[in-house]
């Protein structure tokens, strides 16, 4: 591998930032160029630039996805199209004609609920050959949604390349973007039942795709099971940190229900369980989501809140 060359797009982002730790500590070569530097959205652009740099895998992180959360993309549609929806078709094509293999950072946002439970009590997940059914096409879904629906559609043909699918990333380092970051500061929690993903291993298991020559398609790239938000906070007060936290007052208050949360948030929110097990069957493992949880907080960073 110390011989490859990778392109990283978006590797300033929460996702992107995870994808170069992975590649300086593996010491593989890359380049994350800034969109000053090559224009995403222009194909002669980006072929120009790949075309110097001559990759043997691509990786885009770049996207929209709202600040501070999907809310934000209802105001920013037109961003949030081109970002989610056309940019994944133009990469496409530059790609397919450079013959360049590559990845795209998807979302598990195109589902809603799950598939029933299972024969132990545990909710089926959406596989990857499930149609969305959180999306412009089927349902009430929120901007962001529809258009990283669009984002597959698009490449549903394309040649040459893995769909990460990504679902509610976090980590044990405080920001933003974080989804246990969230539930510290959001004021009222909803409590739903999601798949979720360690984000550092997102980045490795999606990489781990291209080092093993996986074949491609879409991959469900979640920690395997599901997690209601209550089990999330019940594992926080039982961390060094959580216990720090109720030892100075905090008190976690949610929602009545879903209807209530509604009243309140711009966007209807995807909560859903995603399938993990194609992923696992070619060879790739991420931590059962409870544990990955547990470690989060047991590890927990408060002080690099950004």
């Amino acid at each position: 591998m110390a011989s490859e060359k990778i392109v990283l797009f978006g590797g300033s982002g929460y996702v992107g930032s995870a994808f170069q730790r992975l590649l300086r500590r593996r010491g593989i070569p890359y380049v994350a160029p800034s969109r000053k530097e090559v224009n995403l959205l222009e194909p002669g652009s980006l072929a120009r630039f790949l075309g110097e740099n001559k990759p043997s895998f691509l990786i885009n992180a770049a996207g929209y996805t709202g600040r501070p959360n999907v809310d934000a993309c209802e105001d920013h549609r037109t961003e949030c199209l081109l970002g989610n929806a056309v940019l994944p078709g133009v990469l496409a094509g530059v790609c397919a004609e450079l013959e360049l293999p590559w990845g795209h950072v998807s979302s598990g946002c195109l589902y809603t609920g799950d598939r029933g439970p299972g024969p132990r009590g545990e909710r089926l997940g959406f596989r990857e050959e499930d149609p969305p059914n959180f999306c412009f096409r089927t349902n009430n879904s929120s901007f962001y949604s529809g258009t990283k629906a669009l984002g597959e559609e698009i490449l549903a043909d394309a040649g040459g390349c893995y769909l990460w699918r990504l679902r509610i990333p976090f980590n044990e380092v405080d920001s933003p973007k974080n989804y246990l970051t969230k539930l510290l500061r959001y004021e009222r929690l909803l409590d739903a039942r999601n798949s979720l993903s360690q984000l550092d291993e997102f980045a490795r298991a999606a990489f781990e795709c291209w080092e093993r020559r996986v074949p491609f398609g879409i991959y469900n790239v979640v920690n395997p099971g599901s997690v209601t938000t209550r089990e999330v906070i019940e594992l926080l007060e039982r961390s060094p940190f959580g216990g720090r936290l109720i030892e100075s007052g905090k008190r976690f208050a949610f929602f009545p229900g879903e209807e209530a949360f509604r009243k309140v948030a711009r966007a209807p929110r995807s909560n859903c369980v995603l399938d993990s097990s194609k992923l696992q069957g070619v060879g790739i493992h991420l931590e059962e989501v409870h544990e990955a949880v547990e470690r989060a907080w047991n590890q927990w960073h408060p002080e690099a809140a950004a």
